[in-house]
This record gives structure tokens, sequence and C-alpha cells, in this order.
């Protein structure tokens, strides 16, 4: 077969006629269903009286507007057929395998064939009065394929294509071409058509195109015209050489196309024969493919008295009755089950035939039961397809063709074929992993979420192939990661369908870890905290050591090091049956730093580095090691020296929690005690003697301090320590610490260091002097981190650094690594990161399958904009949102009500008012869409919209703010905390004279600002 490079059709999604997706328009067309009925009773009702029956969709006025970004208001004011158009495309992108929220930025092309403005008619009826600014983009037809790339970032070609009924066929022909010049690398094509008022139905009867009987005849003697149908469908096009190297699912391949026009025929809506058969053969030409090789042709097919007979003696002439034809040619339409999509008919054919050579199966066309007595099929080799069945002569390869053609005379024709079969079926294998499986599941909104989780919990219930590995690899690779975000760790298949199925009822499982809401930013990256000692248990990494390549490693690295130095195998004690090194300090220390290191390295395997690193007592050698400030052998050095120390203190000393602050045991203590550590505004450790210990206990429990002695014999960072300062500094005298690559703060002074002078003399003073962990972390969260990860066996800091985050009114995500006892927990962790804004690399923990594992699509969460809505008033179903009804005095009130607060207080009060008025800007009834965190461009603003905010938060809180504040601030979060500032700062000044003049300016002057200053492109 020679001709051009094949394009491969990848991805589909329709929403049809009794048929929402391809999997149910499939088993549609395989058991001969007719979906055409009367139309729903929210349809607006024919004026005559006479409700003409169609192919439907259920509930047109559904949209998932906050999922795209799109405000109420603008949703109200888009034609159905952009909604439509953009749901359609993220589906089909899901359905190729591809997650939509990667192809941002790249040359993708976008073509959709769509010739109808219905909602346009239907908006404009209300006169002037009724026309809002977003009217302008949400009634252009050519804008139906720009939303669908603005939404996904894609840089190629994006055009909507008006060409008749011809369109969406000829929009994939454009779009096969597009990729064959290497315009685009990847395109969505297809078409949308709606019917949402009567007069076009009116209009179509009245021009003589409409069957009386409500059903396309095709080709069969009662052919009386065609009946209405409505939907969409898209599909995602790769040239076939790049499919097949990417892994991709192929349905069919396109091998060539053509397109042309009928030219000065009888009339313009008489179709031309002669030019209908040049289109097919020009396509043929194209495909390098014989007329007699095409076994199936999907017809246009609408069952009008002129237009069949036509199209039958065009496809006889076409693909010929010579001997190389030994059975007749098959043909039918889909027509006969959804009706005539009219400007998406083509790409309806084109869906039709994919999933037919897909299955290796042709439907039936219905409705056929005598021949037009004008198409003599006998003569021209020609057989209706009555019933379904397998491909004729499906021993040879499997070639169809596809034709749609225009009232205006434009006719398309596309030459199909089987995908081809894989080259290498023995790498066709299922991920095999080992271990507890994560199952990463996100949405756009809570409701989306538990629907995800059903969706996929069904999908697990109703195919027992479907290996729990291979939809954990599909869910982090070919589905957006969205705000909403859960995952459910399963060791098996009823545990993840169990975790499935509570994520999608909302109830707590152990499998299923969920975020309270939206996954929030991380401020300036998460801090690797690495404790003393006290996270040490029996087993603790044998299970990762065995299962995590990443981990064995790094431990094996830590082992050639330490073990020379100890005289003892690392490996062999902490995979070994022994536990009796859980009682000596000499070993206890090494094992810590080689395990604390090795999980530093098994985080920073799956994408998540450390934007700063903090150590607890002797947790900063391994904080220091990650930070690059030492070299592993050093750090193995200085840990060997100092766990050798403290085995010589072994026996003289006691170490003891305190549940008060340092300056409270300060107050209570003598020189018998030393304060050892500072971990938390509420939690002192001491150094002291057993017997001081005990005196301590009792007189504080009076007082109800609670007193938990540490499970050690000894008593670091107390003046016991002194006589080991000559031995410590000078064995790590020539240890050479170099400068930090990631930041630390020392706790031993509470400040950042360079790293240099990490020498000798300070790993003496780690061992001497307090712990100032508390101090330590309060920079870091002053400095804007807000992710802790304790990379550590067990969590032992967990409590002090949710003490630590609550005194400095930052809400901090602390999370952990491992848990004593639990053997593969690491993916837990992972998940808790994951569910609180820290993304890991997933795949780094799932081996990749050889195969295409299709998902369930998203669920969007559909809300009713319709024409009617424009006018109803708002109303909260949450906080309240304000109307403008005039109250007392509402700035006052809300000046007495901050007055006194802290600064943190008035920001939160300042972020409830911007969500407020930005609800009410943006036209939604409630404040649940507007994310503190989410930039207001995804929220659905632009530039006039965030003047009218602005315009609103002028007025609520009678402060001068810059036009642009909505953009210097560009998220509630971010637009809150500047508003506290310039109430705490400015409030009671007078504005300058530039400020006063943006208050008062008049909308057109702030536009022209706006304009000026490129803000309309910023937004």
């Amino acid at each position: 077969m020679d001709g051009p490079e094949p394009i491969a059709v990848i991805g589909i999604a329709c929403r049809l006629p009794g048929a929402p997706d391809p999997s149910a328009f499939w088993q549609l067309l395989r058991e001969g269903t007719d979906a055409i009925g009367v139309p729903a009773a929210d349809r607006h009702p024919a004026q005559d009286g006479n409700e003409r029956p169609g192919g439907w969709l259920d509930r047109v006025d559904g949209f998932d507007a906050a999922f795209f970004g799109v405000s109420p208001r603008e949703a109200l004011a888009m034609d159905p057929q952009q909604r439509l158009a953009l749901e359609l495309g993220w589906e089909a992108l899901e359905d190729a395998g591809i997650a939509p929220d990667s192809v941002g930025g790249t040359p993708a092309g976008v073509y959709v064939g769509a010739i109808s403005d219905d909602y346009a008619t239907l908006l404009r009826r209300g006169g002037p009065q009724g026309i809002t600014r977003h009217m302008f983009t949400g009634t252009q037809r050519g804008v139906i394929a720009n939303r669908l790339s603005y939404s996904l970032g894609l840089r190629g070609p994006s055009m909507t294509v008006d060409c008749g009924q011809s369109s969406s066929l000829v929009a994939v022909h454009l779009a096969a071409e597009s990729l064959r010049r290497g315009e685009s690398n990847l395109v969505l094509a297809g078409g949308v058509h709606l019917n949402l008022v009567p007069e076009s139905t009116v209009a179509v009867e009245r021009f003589g195109g409409l069957s009386p009987d409500a059903r396309c005849f095709t080709f069969d003697a009662r052919a009386n015209g065609f009946v209405r149908g409505e939907g969409g469908a898209l599909v995602v096009l790769k040239p076939l050489t790049r499919a097949l190297a990417d892994g991709d699912r192929v349905y069919c391949v396109i091998h060539g196309s053509a397109v042309n026009h009928d030219g000065a025929g009888e009339s313009l809506a008489v179709p031309n024969a002669e030019a209908q058969h040049e289109v097919i053969d020009a396509a043929l030409a194209a495909a390098g493919v014989r007329p007699d090789a095409v076994q199936y042709v999907e017809l246009h097919g609408t069952g009008t008295p002129v237009g069949d007979p036509i199209e039958a003696a065009a496809l006889g002439a076409a693909f010929g009755t010579g001997p190389n034809r030994p059975v007749p040619l098959a043909v039918g339409s889909a027509k006969t089950n959804v009706g005539h999509l009219e400007g998406a008919a083509g790409v309806v054919g084109l869906v039709k035939t994919a999933l037919s050579l897909h299955h290796r199966e042709l439907p039936a066309s219905l409705n056929f039961e005598t021949p037009n007595p004008a198409i003599p099929l006998d003569d021209l080799n020609l057989r209706v397809q009555t019933a379904s069945g397998p491909w004729p002569q499906d021993d040879r390869p499997l070639l169809a063709g596809v034709s749609a053609f225009g009232v205006g005379g434009t006719n398309a024709h596309l030459v199909l074929g089987e995908a081809p079969t894989p080259t290498l079926t023995t790498d066709i294998a299922t991920a095999q992993t080992s271990g507890p499986v994560p199952l990463v599941v996100s949405a756009g909104s809570t409701a989306a979420l538990a629907a995800y989780g059903a969706r996929l919990a069904e999908r697990l219930e109703a195919d027992a192939e479907l290996h729990l590995a291979d939809m954990a690899h599909a869910l982090v690779t070919s589905r957006a990661l969205l705000p909403h975000r859960a995952v459910v760790v399963a060791g098996d298949r009823d545990s993840a369908i169990d975790g499935l199925q509570a994520l999608a009822k909302g109830t707590p499982h152990p499998q299923a870890i969920a975020g309270a809401g939206p996954a929030p930013a991380t401020g300036r990256g998460p801090v690797f905290v690495f404790p003393g000692q006290g996270s040490q248990w029996a087993g603790m990494g044998a299970d990762l050591y065995a299962t995590s390549p990443v981990f064995r490693d790094a431990l094996d690295a830590c082992a050639e090091v330490l073990d020379p130095l100890t005289g003892w195998s690392l490996i062999d004690t902490l995979t070994g049956d022994d536990d009796t090194w859980l009682n000596h300090v000499e070993m206890v220390q090494p094992a810590l730093f080689a395990v604390m290191t090795s999980l530093a390295r098994l985080w920073i395997a799956h994408d998540i580095q450390p934007a700063a690193v903090i150590g607890h007592s002797q947790g900063e050698i391994a904080a220091a090691h990650i930070a690059g400030i030492l070299t592993l052998h050093d750090a193995a050095r200085i840990v060997t020296v100092r766990s050798a120390a403290m085995r010589h203190l072994a026996g003289h000393g006691v170490m003891a929690t305190v549940s008060q602050s340092a300056q409270w045991v300060s107050d209570h203590i003598d020189d018998r005690v030393t304060i050892a550590a500072h971990n938390s505004p509420t939690t002192t450790v001491i150094s002291t003697t057993p017997d001081t210990l005990d005196e301590l206990t009792a007189q504080w429990a009076s007082q109800g301090v609670r007193v938990r002695r540490i499970n050690v014999d000894y008593a670091s960072h107390s003046p016991q320590v002194d006589a080991h300062q000559h031995h410590i500094t000078t064995a790590l005298a020539d240890i050479q610490p170099r400068q930090a690559i990631i930041p630390m703060v020392s706790t031993v002074t509470g400040q950042p260091v360079e790293g240099t002078e990490l020498t000798a003399d300070y790993w003496y003073t780690n061992l001497r002097h307090p712990v100032l962990f508390h101090q330590a972390l309060t920079h870091l969260i002053n400095e804007g981190h807000h992710t802790t990860i304790e990379t550590s066996p067990h969590p032992v800091l967990t409590p002090a650094i949710d003490e630590t985050a609550e005194a400095t009114g930052t809400a901090v995500n602390a999370l952990h690594t491992l848990r004593r006892d639990v053997t593969a927990s690491f993916p837990t962790a992972l998940a808790h990161a994951h569910t609180t804004g820290t993304t890991p690399n997933w795949t780094a923990l799932l081996p990749t399958p050889h195969h295409h594992t299709p998902l369930p699509t998203y669920p969007f969460q559909h809300h009713h904009y319709w024409l009617e809505s424009s006018t109803a008033p708002l109303r909260s179903t949450g906080t309240a949102v304000p109307t403008d009804a005039p109250q007392d005095d509402p700035v006052a009130e809300f000046r007495e009500r901050l007055a006194g607060l802290s600064r943190d207080e008035v920001a939160e009060e300042m972020l409830d008012l911007v969500r407020t008025h930005a609800a009410v800007a943006l036209g939604h009834d409630s404040v649940e869409p507007i994310l503190a965190d989410r930039p207001f461009q995804e929220l659905g603003f632009e530039s006039l919209t965030a003047v009218a905010l602005r315009k609103r938060l002028v007025a609520a809180l009678d402060l001068a703010l810059p036009v642009s504040v909505a953009f210097d601030y560009p998220t509630p979060q971010l637009l809150a905390e500047h508003l506290a500032d310039v109430h705490q700062d400015k409030f009671g000044a007078a504005p300058d004279s530039d400020e006063a003049s943006l208050a008062e300016a008049s909308d057109d002057e702030l536009f022209a600002l706006i304009d000026n200053a490129g803000s309309e492109e910023a937004s």
C-alpha cells in the first residue's frame, strides 16, 4: 500500500443520541438500536405545536463551568456547542491515554466542524438590553475550536470548519494534512451540532429535507428525507509511526482523504454523482489503495429521494464491478440509528467505522427493507449491511471508506484501515509490582473526586483481567493532576474496590488517603527533617531494602563506608533477626544515619526535592550530607566518632521530655539539670542524673507537668560531654565540609549555615550544646516553608513540628516517611505528600506496562446554564454572597469588625471578602468555587471582571486600590494579604493624588488604563 504517512486514530469521544460515550455508541450500533424520539420537556417548544421527533441529547443545558475556569455569567452566554467541544476534547485525550494537562504549549491543533448557531438566536430574542459582553465570543462559531485550544493551551492551528453537512469530515481531512505537513504534532478533530430552536427544524422541513416519518430510510424505497440528530464527536489523531513508537492504542488509520466541490450542477443543493466519484478516486489515490480492496463504505446516507441514488451511482462507478471484487461492497449509514447530525454527521460516520474496524465487526444499517427502485444494487455491486456480522473477506486487510457531502456542494471522503498488528507481541505484558499499589485519583471538585472513585471501582469490578498496577500507571500518566486529590493504597483488588467505594461515599477507609480540600500550595517547598535518636526499630528499612532498588543502592553505599569504621555489618544488622543492637548506641546511631540518608534518597528519586534541611541532634549529620556539605565518608566518620563518645557516657545519665517551655523549665531547675533541646514552645528536653530526674518527676507531677523519660542511659547535650571534646575534635580534624547545595538551618545556632563552618568544632558543639530545633524550624516557617517531611523510620518530631507551626500561626503539613513495625508504608507516605500539595513522580514507583489501559473518563459535574438563568437572583449555598441592596453602613461595620484583630486575622477576614466579591463578579451563587490559591485567570476572570472586582472592593473597604490590583496579586489569597497590609498600614491616611484618581475613575478610563498597560493580555 503506497501513499502518504498514515494517520492513527488513537482517541475517541462522543455524545450522541442514546450514547454518551464510544462504548455506549458501539453497543447501540451492535444491538441495532433506534435512538430517535420526541424532544425532552426542557427544549423550547415549537410555535406550531408540532414537536418533531429527532435524535436528542439529554440536558444540553448542563456544563461543568468551574472545571474549565469559566464563570457562570460567561457560561450563560456560551453556545452549548462550545461547552460540548470542551468536554469532548478532554474526554478524547483521556481516551487516547494522554493527560490533558500535558499538551499545553505544544503545536497541537484543533479542527471542529459546526454549521449552526441556534443558541445565538435564543440569546438575541431578549433584545439589546439582554446582550452581555460575553456574547461576543460566546456566540461565534469560530470560537468553538478556539475555546478548546485556549482551555488546553494548544499552540497549533485552531479553526471551526463550516462547509455544510461535510464540515466535520473536512475538519478531519484538514487535521490529517496538518499532521503530515508537520504543522501539528497532535490534533483533535471532529464536529458538534445541537438543535436548540424549533425555527431551524422548520427551515429544514420547508427546504424539503425532513422525513415525515422521522426516520432515515437510507437506500430504501421508503426514502423520503432525513430525521435530525444532535451531539458531537472528536477524535485524537497522530502520525502512525509516532503512535506506534509511543505505544498508543490505535483504533484505525487514515490512509488518505480528499475534498472537492460539485461545481455548477443542476442547482446549489443537488449533489453531483461525477464529483462524488472524483472525490472518492482522489482519496483512494492519496491512500495508495485499489478500489476493489475496500470492503465497506459508511455512506453519507441521508435517505433523501434525490441524494441516495446519486451517492449509490458514484459508489458503483468509483469502486467498480470487475473480477477483483468477488463480493458486493457493503454499505451502511449511522444516520439510521441516531439521525443526521448535519455539521457533525461526517465524524459520526468516522467514529462508527473506526469502532467497526477496531472490533472487526460491521453493525447493521437500520430501516432497510426494499431497495430504492432508483438504486440498482446488483448492477452497482452494492449491498446494504442489514445485520451485524463479520467483515466481508476479513482474511484481507480491513479497509473502509467514509463519505460526507454538504448541501452547498463540498464533498469529502476518507479511506480508513485497520490498526497494524503489534510486531512485538511478546512485549505485551502487564506491569508487575510488589507490595501495595497506589491508585491516584484527582478531580476539580469534591463531588467529582467521589464520582471518579465510583467509576474506577465499577471498572475494577467489571473487568477481572484489569491489573491494579496497570490501572495505577494509567492514572498517573494519562489523567490530569487536579486540585482535589486522593490515593487508594491497595494490596489487592478487593481492598482497591473497597477503598475506591469509600472515596465515592466520602467515608473513612484505611486504604484511602484524601485531602480535606484542594491540595494547597506548598510555599517554598518541603523541608526534610532528620530526627535524632528514638525512631529506631528492629527491621526498619528491611522491606524497602528488598523491594526498592533506590533504597537498596543508597543503603549499600552507606554500608560500604560505615562497615570498615564500625567493625560490624550494617546490612546484616538491619535485615537480620537479632535485635540486640538496639541496646547499643554505637550501633543505633550509625544505623539511623544510614536509614535516614537512604530514605531521603528515596524521596528525591520520586522527584520530591528538599528545599531545605534541618536535623535534630545527630540528625544534623544526615541533614548536612543531604545538603551537600558533608561527603558520605565524612558523614560516616562523624556519626561513628559521635556514637562512640555516647557509648562512653552510657550509664551516667538520663534524658526526659518535659511538657513545658524552655523558659519555664529554666526557671524551675538548678545546676544539676541541663536543657538539652528546645523542641517546641511547649516541649523541652532535659539531661540529668537518674536520681534528680526521679525527684523532678514527682515534684512537677503535683503541678500537672508531664515528664516522660527517654529510653537512653546517657546525658547528651550536657556538661558530661565536655570530657570528650578533645577526642571528638582531634578525630574529626581533617573532615572537609563544603558549601551547602541545599539550604540548611542549624539547630546549634537556629540560623542558616553556609556549610564550610561545619568543622570538627561544630560537631562537638552539636553534641554538647542544646538543640535549638524550635528556633530553627520557626526560621524556616517564617521563610515560607510550609511542608515538612520527617525522613526517618518513625515520626518522633511531628508533635513538635505541629506545636511550633501553631505558635507561628501558620498551617504546616507535617509529613513522615515510615512507621514503627509497619512494612511497605512508603507508598502511603507518598500519598500523604500528594494529597497535601507535594506531588511525587509516581511512575518511579510503578513499572510501565507495554499496552494501553483504558480507564473511565472524567466525571464532569454539570450545572444548569441556560438563558432563563441570566435573570435569576444569586442565592448562596455556602458563605453568604452579598446583593447590591443598600445597607446601613457596611464599610463602618466591616471596619468595626476588624478593630483589634491581628494582621493575620485581618487577612482571614479579607480573604472571605475577596472570595465573596469574586463570586459575585463571576456570577456564582456561592463562594465554594473561589479557591484561595487558584489564580484569578483560572477562576474565569478576564480584564473586565477584574475591574468589577476591584470596584466592589473599593466600595466595600473605602480604600484606594490601583486598577491593576487583581493582576498584581493574582490569587484571592495574595490579594487578601495585600488588602490586610493596606488596611493595617494605610487606613485613615489620605490617598495620594494618583490613588485618588484611580478610586474615582470611570469604567471607560479604567478599561483604557488596562488596555494601555497590556493587562488584557496578562489577564
